[in-house]
């Protein structure tokens, strides 16, 4: 039976982008996550404009799964076979409360629809699913910390079930005060020069390579 492993990984923590564990990208003189993500965006060079549009928990994921698809693996597969399994701690906490601002001032009643439309975690996952074509299964879930248990079993389940032949798995978290993404892809094609096994104990220690 076929192994379904993980081919490459993506860190972004303390204002730097690593993949693989290696360095590819830090700012470590952004007044905030916002700035350094918008400075990371511009290095890059990935050409969506739309990415100016999101919330910024967004942005992180989104810029995260730019990265770590640089060399678009998801190519050899059809768009159904492909899917993105992502957690967090927060939801989109602090873009609902900056929507709840825009409403919670009598005198000053401005509802604004788009932020509105990112308060829904899974949203990030359109954004990535739209900008790549992926059209397999999908689903984000919250949990105190990241559950490398969880990911791993729900991601092989959808692989054994042949509901997914490849997958994007992962963390993209923030808060007031940090944010993290780890996210990486996996897919079931021999002959890599990355093959991690897609276990949790692997998922655990290649999620702590970067503190």
């Amino acid at each position: 039976m076929e192994q379904l492993t993980i081919k490459t990984y993506c860190h972004i923590k303390n204002n730097r982008i690593c993949i693989n564990g290696e360095l590819a990208f830090e700012y470590p003189e952004a007044s905030s996550m916002h700035d350094f993500l918008k400075k990371a965006f511009k290095h890059f060079k990935p050409g969506y404009a739309k990415f100016y549009k999101m919330d910024d928990i967004s942005k992180l994921g989104f810029l995260a799964s730019e990265v770590l698809l640089q060399d678009k693996p998801y190519l050899a597969y059809q768009p159904e076979d492909t899917g993105i399994v992502i957690s967090n701690s927060q939801s989109t906490l602090l873009t609902d409360a900056e929507f709840q601002a825009s409403i919670q001032d009598d005198t000053n009643f401005y509802p604004s629809p788009s932020v509105f439309v990112y308060t829904l975690p899974n949203i990030m996952i359109g954004e990535i699913s739209i900008r790549h074509g992926f059209r397999g299964e999908n689903a984000f879930y919250i949990f105190e910390n990241f559950n490398a248990n969880f990911i791993a079993d729900y991601i092989n389940q959808l692989f054994l079930s042949h509901k997914l032949k490849a997958c994007i798995g992962g963390w993209v978290d923030q808060s007031s005060e940090n944010y993290e993404a780890f996210i990486y892809w996996a897919d079931n094609k021999k002959d890599a020069p990355l093959a991690i096994e897609h276990t949790a104990k692997e998922i655990e220690r290649l999620y702590n390579l970067i503190r």
